[in-house]
């Protein structure tokens, strides 16, 4: 690709020092020729070029670009105002600084990303409401829903050492913890092939500390972010030292159905509950309905009255009876 920069520049310095010399044998159609080649040439440069290059890449490229061009203009403008005729040194130095600094924004765009200005520059000057994700919200998977269907905007933030540990755990001879650090990385990838948010893995960390959970909090708080979880103890600690968290949970608790004292559901019995005589059947998003009397009928699908309703910091706990309870005994006062 280098070289195919350099015959451009001789193409167009060529074509510019016909042009100068007024050489009537390469005008105008040979002299069009040269120099139209030469830009054919930097198009398919710039084309399959750019097809490789990251954000970071393609925005230091340019700044150096730029730059280069305008050092170069700098430099040649006594030679502008000494005489016209040095106008083809002029240009050729352009040429060259904007080439050397294009190379030099390309290095240096391998070297750093635009995340990690985060580290330095004011979070909204670059994206809207930065959100960092934990180990256990990747293995949820419930995340991979929310970007998809645009609920989560904005840039999304994974640091090494949370892809670290997400590797530890899919690496686990444990075949339960080997699942879960899979689902994690299967969840990660559905969300980077997302169109709907920018996701960036973050090279900073903060070695002197050794607990994950804490060196997120302060990595999140270095780049005042936000953190999506559905761990508790990392939502009180995130809570304690003041960083913001978002918590899945609660979403989702926030968004289910009501369930009212006096409702009837057609509920499966799964198993028996701790109590005696106890059935437990489950709502179609997870949460535990405790049927009294209900353990006659476990593996059955009945009618379920609910008669009360308790909301814990945990979660909500739904207790019900079969309907036929309440039948028999309506039958039975009537008597």
């Amino acid at each position: 690709m280098n070289l195919l920069i350099l015959l451009f520049i001789i193409s167009l310095i060529f074509g510019i020092y016909v042009e100068e010399k007024n050489v009537n044998d390469f005008q105008p159609f040979v002299k069009g020729s040269i120099i139209f080649l030469g830009a054919l040439i930097l198009s398919f440069f710039v084309y399959f070029k750019l097809k490789k290059l990251n954000n970071s890449q393609i925005l230091f490229t340019l700044i150096g670009l730029f730059l280069g061009i305008f050092k170069g203009f700098l430099l040649s403008l006594p030679l502008l105002i000494l005489s016209s005729k040095l106008s083809f040194i002029a240009f050729i130095l352009m040429i060259s600084f904007g080439y050397a600094g294009a190379i030099f924004g390309l290095q240096s765009g391998n070297r750093i990303k635009i995340s990690d200005l985060l580290l330095f520059i004011k979070k909204e000057s670059l994206w809207e409401e930065p959100k960092i994700l934990d180990t256990n919200v990747l293995i949820d998977g419930r995340i991979a829903y929310l970007v998809e269907l645009g609920f989560i905007k904005g840039t999304i933030l994974i640091p090494r050492f949370i892809l670290r540990e997400i590797q530890y755990i899919a690496d686990s001879p444990d075949p339960l913890r080997r699942v879960k650090g899979k689902r994690a990385l299967d969840i990660l990838q559905r969300i980077q092939s997302s169109d709907k948010i920018k996701l960036e893995i973050i090279e900073k960390d903060i070695p002197e500390i050794k607990e994950v959970d804490i060196k997120l909090i302060e990595f999140t708080r270095g780049i005042k972010g936000t953190i999506i979880t559905n761990d508790l103890n990392l939502i009180k600690i995130a809570q304690l030292r003041g960083v913001p968290v978002l918590n899945l949970n609660e979403l989702a608790q926030a968004m289910r159905p009501p369930v009212l004292p006096g409702e009837a559901l057609s509920l499966f019995i799964v198993k028996e509950g701790k109590e005696h005589d106890q059935g437990v059947a489950y709502l179609d998003d997870g949460t535990m309905v405790v049927v009294e009397g209900g353990r006659n009928y476990i593996g059955k699908t009945i009618d379920v009255v609910i008669h009360s309703v308790l909301q814990t910091s945990t979660g909500r706990m739904i207790f019900g009876k079969p309907k036929s309870d309440f039948t028999n005994k309506d039958e039975s006062e009537d008597e």
